[in-house]
């Protein structure tokens, strides 16, 4: 524990300073600042802000995570010289990465709520935002680190990295409307249920809209989700997926590190 309380302190303290770091908040700032500002509606701005929320932090994520990781392999060689566990190696640069970029983007979001925005009236909302853009972060560097750990050559992992976001964020709605058609003769319900769980992206996307009246205009599909997703039961199985898209990126990436040839 001690080791890895060490190296998390110098990742974060190193990822911290990162102008990448400063411009994710300032990015997410301003635009947080123009919705909440220029919108009356509390809920129209948590909408907005939210498209564009579930596409950046994953491929944003994504990306500083894989590169951080090739970029530090020099690092990692000199600290694997030391008489230092690669579990606490690992987990304490994985913590020192997300956490900093976790910080950034949240706190870009929460300080123009908190200064310009009616609190009372969105702040269940704004969790639930809180909440998804936390999970998305470490399922993203989760992911970035599993596939560091495989692929040795960086354009090749980074190239990785942007074509499971594009899978998981772009095409896969159209692959969930292609099985839809092809299946239409069949009832398709508990399969629509089961394949969001395995797309963090959709799953989340599914669990925020659903909690606005907006969910109506998704038709059969928005009952048949609001049905299940809606309910206690339902949030606890998708928060209980996406926490597990953590921990199995992480287990597998972290086998992968152990036993890796740097």
């Amino acid at each position: 524990m001690q080791y890895i309380k060490k190296i998390l302190k110098f990742e974060f303290n190193n990822v911290i300073r990162s102008r990448w770091i400063f411009f994710f908040f300032a990015f997410f700032f301003v635009v947080s600042y123009a919705l909440f500002t220029f919108e009356s509606n509390i809920q129209k701005s948590l909408i907005s802000l939210f498209n564009l929320i579930i596409y950046l932090i994953p491929l944003i994520s994504l990306i500083f995570g894989t590169m951080y990781f090739y970029n530090s392999k020099e690092y990692i060689e000199m600290m694997l010289c030391q008489p230092i566990p690669r579990k606490s190696l690992y987990i304490g640069i994985f913590l020192g990465t997300a956490l900093p970029l976790i910080i950034s983007l949240i706190s870009g979001i929460l300080v123009p709520f908190i200064l310009f925005s009616n609190i009372n009236e969105g702040f269940n909302f704004i969790l639930l935002l809180v909440l998804i853009s936390i999970l998305l972060t470490l399922i993203s560097i989760a992911i970035a680190f599993l596939i560091s750990t495989m692929i040795n050559d960086k354009v090749r992992g980074l190239s990785v990295a942007i074509f499971f976001w594009l899978v998981m964020a772009i095409a896969f709605d159209g692959i969930l409307l292609l099985l839809m058609f092809l299946l239409s003769d069949y009832p398709v319900e508990k399969f629509l249920l089961f394949i969001t769980l395995i797309n963090p992206i959709n799953l989340s996307r599914t669990l925020f809209v659903l909690h606005f009246d907006i969910s109506a205009l998704m038709g059969i599909t928005g009952a048949i989700f609001k049905k299940f997703y809606g309910t206690t039961l339902g949030i606890i199985v998708s928060v209980t997926s996406l926490i597990f898209w953590i921990i199995i990126p992480f287990w597998i990436g972290l086998k992968n590190f152990m036993r890796k040839d740097f």
